[in-house]
């Protein structure tokens, strides 16, 4: 299916996930939550691991954008690093699969490039969106063929550590909007609806919203701190 037919122009993505670590860890709390994302408005989900995704796509009929965070000793890249984790976001029917596309040595020293490669090949259909955190990182996605890239990783790499999507004004997506004529998604601390707003004021595809809206206790620690304050 080809990226227009999934209807993400223009609106919200929430993201539903909870590792396991978090309360809400749950196949079946996910499947809820995406649910009355849809209820809201939702126009898609992204979702963390084949079970998850399965469940969502059981639940609602929204497009699924898929990852798997799996930590690797030889690696910082976390967000569906290898092949292993797109085969089994490929048979958990993702709509779209997102990827780390950093520049960080990812499992193995295999190169970006070489994976997304042996993707097209095996599965040419599969849309793919580039998780990255620099306009050098998102010129590089649109090279090797990503179908949309998204901000998810501003803040978290060696060389953006302590960046927000939102400082002065959203420059850096105002960058990347510019400098690609890839489809670029705003995500990453995208905190309330004015935010969003914003976002599309700029000119991305659509925006995602995890923390805002499907992490209670996030949510409640972003009240506490103020009140305490």
């Amino acid at each position: 299916m080809r990226l227009e037919a999934l209807g993400l122009r223009n609106g919200l993505v929430v993201s539903c996930q909870a590792l396991e670590d978090e309360p809400l860890h749950s196949s079946f709390i996910m499947g809820r939550m995406a649910v009355a994302a849809r209820m809201g408005g939702a126009v898609g989900i992204r979702a963390n691991t084949a079970e998850d995704i399965k469940e969502i796509k059981a639940q609602v009929d929204l497009p699924v954008i898929g990852i798997v965070k799996r930590n690797y000793p030889d690696s910082k890249v976390y967000i569906t690093p290898t092949m292993k984790e797109i085969e089994e976001l490929v048979e958990a029917d993702s709509d779209i699969i997102a990827m780390d596309a950093t520049l960080a040595t990812r499992p193995d020293g295999l190169e970006l490039s070489n994976l997304i490669q042996r993707i097209k090949v095996k599965y040419p259909e599969q849309l793919l969106m580039a998780d990255i955190s620099t306009v050098e990182e998102a010129v590089k996605a649109e090279s090797l063929g990503f179908d949309l890239i998204g901000t998810t990783l501003i803040g978290y790499t060696e060389s953006t550590l302590g960046q927000k999507i939102f400082d002065n004004d959203f420059e850096l997506l105002k960058q990347m909007v510019r400098a690609v004529k890839t489809p670029v998604v705003a995500e990453g601390n995208v905190l309330t609806p004015e935010m969003a707003k914003r976002c599309l004021d700029i000119g991305v595809y659509c925006v995602v919203v995890g923390g805002a809206i499907t992490r209670p206790q996030q949510i409640t620690e972003r009240f506490v701190k103020h009140i305490q304050s």
